[in-house]
């Protein structure tokens, strides 16, 4: 028989194994010293990046709301000037001066109330009949404006919105059109020039940039005075030959900017290089995070550049760092290492039954300690989680009231508007002895006030922090308050409201202010949903049986995808563009109907996307 084979390696072949094991070590330890400070470098890249992207998405909004909003306020101005008989008269008499010296001191009143730059009436064939700088050696009364496309479109009956620099004394705005009428029978156009440049000494400070670009690629508006009329790219000679017709940037060169580097990223902004050219090729430009926010009605872009040096110098402190804490913790573990070894050898001498028992002892006292703080533990982060979740309700809430800023403030900007007008209107009625028409007009203004308190109020409830306990609430009531928020946004994204709904209440039990919030995050996803469709239908349906209360949100737009429908109440998941949601209202939503003890589901549809609330039936209390 052959000899059985030792169980154990010889003393020889032991002793060569281990050298090779240490050297597998120590080279696992190397690779780990040379990973650690990269990893250390990009985690801090990409935190300070994300935050520098989540900071500059927020201004560009800011940026965005204050652009709407000054050029808003003027909108009404050239409309307000077709009720002036002396503006008619003077369209069908040019050739009264008396008219004309009154028109211009007319429109110089006007303009300084309204604080625009210029107010002018142009008659059919493009020629100035009066302005508000009638005064000044660069008056406008005479000028031939034919040429600029915002009085073509007024003539053809579309009221013109254009930005260009002036002719005439070249100072730059935002030119205002529309159609003077009488009798159905157009007699010229009214315009109003607004000057916008004062947007840029708020605009970002520092190594920050902000520019506004038009449909052309040209930089109009920016907080950097270097890039102002310049363009992101050559411009094509078609383009260039369009805008010396239209002479929109007079007498600029329209120079295109020197990129040293472009690269896209996976988030959709990107990483831009801009050479200055007073600086020389040898100096190398600082790379920035580009990103954008369209104003589609009249096809500009916001570009907010955000400087990434200080991004790039916290990473590399942190790859120095973490090079030096990983140099620290190789010294304490060769220490602990050798105190090990020494301590093994004490073990030994003084490892006795008396001292396991005194130490299981002591463990098991510990153990009875930190079971106790443990259970302390989780009792409090239960109820932070419960005053988490209540605050996390409530921020979804005003998510959808900044989402609806602009919406509410263009709905309380047009009665303000009218306000004016009608005020202005009882003030020449009530100088001309009309006091019936002094009195309607005195009516509507209270009218108006009432819906604007109305429209107030439904904010300051809808934005309250909801109780706790459930009780019975009328769903028409919830409906009704719903609504109300979002009713100015149907008129103007044209869309059909379809409820259908019984005659008598019905009555869930839940909070009425998170069922609110639940409905209003629904219409306003479907609204969203809708945009750029050519049938936006928008549909509620109300039902209740079998002690449950059944309510539909339906829309007509392209629905949901397998993806969508598998991920819809992630947390932060989202198919809007970047900048436009959070991708927490369908997960709020979902956790507050939860909450109820009900379910909120995406049902198959014929056409666009369905989402149910089911909900326990309540009496009325």
């Amino acid at each position: 028989m052959m000899p059985a084979q030792p169980d154990t390696l010889p003393p020889a072949q032991a002793h060569a194994r281990r050298p090779h094991r240490a050297r597998t070590f120590w080279g696992l330890v190397l690779l780990a010293g040379l990973a650690l400070p990269y990893l250390a470098y990009w985690w801090v890249d990409s935190l300070a990046t994300e935050r520098l992207r989540a900071a500059g998405a927020q201004r560009l909004e800011v940026y965005a709301t204050s652009l709407e909003n000054l050029l808003d306020k003027y909108d009404f101005v050239p409309r307000m000037l077709e009720l002036d008989k002396d503006v008619v008269a003077l369209l069908e008499r040019p050739g009264d001066e008396a008219l004309r010296n009154g028109v211009n001191e007319y429109l110089e009143g006007i303009n300084r109330q309204a604080g625009s730059s210029t107010i002018y009436v142009v008659n059919l064939l493009g020629r100035t009949q009066a302005a508000s700088n009638w005064r000044q050696k660069d008056s406008f009364v005479g000028d031939d404006v034919g040429f600029r496309p915002y009085l073509k479109d007024a003539l053809r009956g579309q009221p013109g919105g254009f930005y260009g620099v002036g002719t005439t004394n070249g100072e730059p705005g935002y030119f205002y059109a529309h159609g003077i009428y009488k009798n159905g029978r157009m007699l010229g156009v009214a315009v109003v020039k607004v000057n916008i440049e004062e947007l840029e000494k708020n605009w970002a400070q520092g190594a920050d940039k902000v520019m506004l670009v038009d449909a052309n690629g040209v930089i109009f508006l920016t907080s950097a005075r270097a890039w102002k009329y310049k363009t992101l790219r050559p411009l094509a000679a078609d383009v260039r030959a369009q805008l010396e017709h239209t002479r929109q940037y007079h007498r600029q060169p329209l120079t295109a900017l020197t990129l040293a580097s472009d690269q896209p990223q996976a988030n959709g902004t990107r990483l831009l290089a801009i050479r200055d050219t007073g600086a020389g090729l040898a100096a190398a430009p600082p790379r920035m995070l580009a990103q954008t926010r369209s104003l589609a009605p009249r096809d500009w872009t916001f570009i907010y550049l955000s400087d990434l040096s200080q991004a790039r110098g916290n990473a590399r402190v942190a790859f120095l760092f973490a090079l030096l804490a990983y140099g620290f913790l190789l010294l304490l573990f060769l220490l602990w290492r050798q105190r090990l070894r020494a301590k093994e050898d004490l073990q030994h001498a003084y490892d006795d039954l008396e001292r396991m028992v005194d130490e299981r002892t002591a463990s098991l006292a510990r153990m009875t300690q930190d079971l106790s703080k443990e259970v302390d533990v989780r009792r409090e982060a239960e109820q932070r989680l419960h005053i988490t979740q209540n605050e996390l309700f409530q921020a979804g809430k005003m998510a959808v009231l900044g989402q609806m800023s602009a919406s509410i403030t263009h709905e309380l900007n047009q009665p303000l508007t009218a306000l004016r007008t009608m005020s202005d209107n009882a003030v020449l009625l009530f100088d001309r002895g009309r006091m019936d028409d002094v009195k309607h007009n005195l009516k509507t203004i209270s009218q108006v006030v009432a819906r604007m308190g109305s429209i107030t109020g439904k904010l300051k409830s809808f934005a309250r922090k909801s109780n706790a306990e459930l009780e019975a609430v009328s769903v028409h009531t919830a409906i009704s308050n719903a609504l109300v928020l979002v009713e100015r946004r149907l008129q103007l994204d044209k869309v059909t409201f379809q409820l259908r709904i019984a005659e008598a209440d019905i009555y869930a039990l839940c909070d009425s202010n998170r069922l609110e919030q639940v409905l209003l995050n629904l219409m306003t996803n479907a609204l969203d949903s809708m945009a750029g469709c050519p049938v936006r239908r928008l549909g509620l349906e109300v039902t209740g049986a079998d002690g449950q209360v059944r309510i539909g949100v339906s829309d007509s737009g392209p629905g949901l995808t397998d993806e969508a429908r598998a991920r819809l109440f992630e947390p932060f998941y989202t198919t809007k563009p970047q900048g436009e949601g959070l991708g927490l209202g369908l997960a709020i939503s979902e956790q507050i109907v939860r909450d109820f003890g009900g379910t909120l589901r995406a049902e198959q549809c014929e056409t666009g996307a369905c989402f149910v609330i089911e909900l326990k039936a309540a009496q009325e209390t």
